[in-house]
């Protein structure tokens, strides 16, 4: 099944890059300058779309053999993408 996600969304960039990073990023800053580097040229917004999408799949895969990736990704400003879809969860965190 991921296999077959990652295919139809790599189908998508090439149409419209900024989809394809709304659908691994959401709306926020990663969305916004891919639209600014779309408009600007259509090689950029795919250059950008797809470092975005290939961060959140190696960081999932990652996570998936239980690697954690202490630093951060340059230019990438999406907690999701940075944690490769796996930050947003409801994991109660300890106390001292």
């Amino acid at each position: 099944m991921g296999a077959v996600s990652a295919v139809l969304l790599i189908l998508i960039t090439i149409l419209f890059p900024p989809i394809g990073v709304w659908a691994v990023a959401g709306c926020g800053m990663d969305l916004f300058i891919n639209i600014c580097l779309t408009i600007l040229g259509y090689i950029p917004g795919h250059i950008h779309a797809f470092y975005i999408e290939w961060v959140y799949y190696d960081r999932r895969e990652q996570s998936y053999e239980g690697r954690l990736v202490a630093s951060r990704a340059p230019g990438v400003y999406s907690e999701n993408v940075q944690s490769g879809g796996h930050g947003y969860g409801t994991i109660a965190q300890p106390t001292v």
